[in-house]
Parts: C-alpha cells; sequence; structure tokens
C-alpha cells in the first residue's frame, strides 16, 4: 500500500504517541469520488465488510429468513444469548444442528459476555464464532437448492460463486484476489473504491429487491449486526438510515441514505483506530452527533485514568 494518510492519532499526556495510517473513500450518490484520504483504488481484502452482499446473494438463492435473522446472516455478532439462539433458529430451519457448522470453534466477541461463559466453565464452540449467523444462512441457503452442505465453503461450491458474482455485480468491478477468510469461508478482494459502491448499491437498490431486503434488514436490527454495546451499532443508531458494516484488520464500509458510499482501512489492521477514523470521515462531510463526538475521542488510559485518547487525523 501507498500513499496512506494518517487516519488516526494516539495522543498521551498531551504526547503524540503514535499514529494509524491508512486510505479512506467518500463516493456521491452516482458513483463519484466527492472526498478521498489516500488512494481510493487501493486493493483490500474487505473481511466481513463484504457480508451485505453475501447475505443478498443468499437471498437471491432463496434464502427464506427477514427482520432480525435477516440482519443476523449479514453479521459479526458479539456472541450475546440472542445470536446464538438466532444462529440455531437458522439451522433449525434447514434441518441442521450445530455439528453443520464449518465456522472454528471461539469464545464470544463481546468481553462481558466471554468473562461470564468462562466464569460458567463454557468452552469455545462454532456456534460462538462472530460468524455463525452467516454461516448457518449459508447452509439453509443450500438446502433450499438442493446444494451440498459439506463443501459449502469451498470457492468453487455454487453458493460461493453466488457469493462472489453478487459482490462483483455490486460493486461494479471483479474481484481481484479469492482468500479464506477467519471463519473460513472464501474472501473476495476489492478495491476501496469497489467497497462503497457495493454499500452504496445496497441502500440505493429498489424496495424488495435483495440487496435493499439485505440494507433494510440490517439498518432496523444493528444490534444483531454487531452487539448491544458494539462500536458499530452505536453508530448506525446514531444516523437514521445509515447503513454500515465492520471487518477485521480495520475495515469499515457505511452506505448514507442519501446514496453516498464510504470505505476505508487501516493499513496496519489496528481496530482501535476504526472508529476514530470513521467519525473522522463522517465529521469531514458534514455529519456530526454526540455518539461520533464521542468515537472521535476514544479514551487512552495511564494507571486506570484517562490520560490521553484515539482521535481522528486531520482529514480537511
Amino acid at each position: 500500500m501507498t500513499d496512506a494518510v494518517v487516519l488516526a492519532e494516539v495522543w498521551r499526556s498531551g504526547v503524540l504517541e503514535g499514529v494509524h495510517r491508512g486510505h479512506a473513500v467518500v463516493l456521491d450518490p452516482d458513483g463519484g469520488v466527492e472526498r478521498a484520504w489516500g488512494d481510493p483504488d487501493v486493493r483490500i481484502l474487505p473481511r466481513s465488510a463484504n457480508k451485505p452482499a453475501q447475505a443478498s446473494a443468499m437471498v437471491r438463492a432463496g434464502l427464506p429468513l427477514e427482520g432480525e435473522l435477516l440482519a443476523l446472516a449479514a453479521a459479526s455478532h458479539s456472541g450475546e444469548a440472542f445470536h446464538v439462539e438466532g444462529a440455531r433458529r437458522i439451522l433449525v430451519r434447514g434441518g441442521l444442528d450445530d455439528t453443520a457448522l464449518r465456522t472454528p470453534a471461539d469464545l464470544p466477541l463481546d468481553d462481558d459476555v466471554r468473562t461470564q461463559l468462562i466464569a460458567r466453565g463454557g468452552i469455545p464452540l462454532p456456534i460462538l464464532m462472530n460468524c455463525s449467523g452467516k454461516h448457518a444462512a449459508m447452509l439453509l441457503t443450500c438446502v433450499v437448492n438442493d446444494w451440498s452442505i459439506e463443501d459449502y465453503t469451498s470457492p468453487e461450491h455454487p453458493l460461493q460463486t453466488s457469493c462472489r458474482d453478487e459482490l462483483e455485480d455490486l460493486a461494479g468491478e471483479r474481484s481481484w484476489a479469492t482468500a479464506v477468510d477467519g471463519c473460513g469461508a472464501p474472501l473476495f478482494g476489492l478495491t476501496l473504491r469497489g467497497l462503497a459502491r457495493m454499500g452504496a448499491a445496497c441502500v440505493q437498490a429498489p424496495l424488495a429487491t435483495p440487496p435493499r431486503q439485505v440494507a433494510d434488514a440490517m439498518r432496523a436490527h444493528p444490534e444483531w449486526v454487531a452487539g448491544t454495546s458494539r462500536d458499530a451499532a452505536a453508530l448506525a443508531r446514531s444516523v437514521p438510515g445509515m447503513l454500515i458494516k465492520e471487518g477485521a484488520e480495520a475495515v469499515y464500509v457505511a452506505a448514507l441514505p442519501d446514496g453516498r458510499g464510504i470505505a476505508l482501512k487501516v493499513e496496519d489492521g489496528a481496530n482501535r483506530a476504526r472508529p476514530a477514523a470513521m467519525a473522522g470521515v463522517l465529521r469531514a462531510i458534514g455529519i456530526d452527533n454526540a455518539t461520533i463526538e464521542a468515537q472521535a475521542c476514544a479514551p487512552l488510559l495511564g494507571g486506570g485514568a484517562v490520560v490521553g485518547d484515539i482521535r481522528p487525523g486531520s482529514l480537511t
């Protein structure tokens, strides 16, 4: 990656301790570049930011979900009880149980939920992995189409080729790479601009079309897409009509109700920088509220007291 800019700064006791560089782009409703920092065409692996397109592909293939369960199909959930119960509800619809999942065994993302589970003697399980909702929906899609379920994570499986085709269609470009995501499913590379186009296309799609169904479910149920205490859910609730999805390695995609698309990638993959970077981008285009202000000033501790913060770079 080249031409990166400072998206977030780390300040401790009045000293600039470090910076996080990366790339960000804002597209206008017609797909033109409204603002860009760094390289808008940098090639990235969007990680879970691809999930809206994956869920759209599944709906197009006949996935019979709506509401919170459709939001869960596009989620990186926190492992809260309602997330786990929801993933199992999806599996049951296909006559399946946890053993069909190909997600790796994991603990909940939410710190408090994870601590409580361990205190009860809980262990890592595939259903607790943050992508289990997506995988449950993938399995149900396979059942509906009479596709094999044993190899549903293979890049050559009809489910995954459908996901790639949908992603490329919504992003308006061909995927430049096929990798393996943390959950074991195929991961298709895009440019940052393509990722922003994908998000905007979901919000701009006509009512009742697969991408719009996914966007509407995600916007109506942000706590199912992330978790009750997650920064992405808080941000989605604070800007009515905004679609937002984070991805591992500090990727973020968002689409505003007016049709603008936003995507960013922090080069070093530090997720602590992601909320501040998005706050900086939103403020640079004139969007601000109390949640954005809070995420633009994440506290940095020293000796148990707040001694600094993680804040946006100078995104003018």
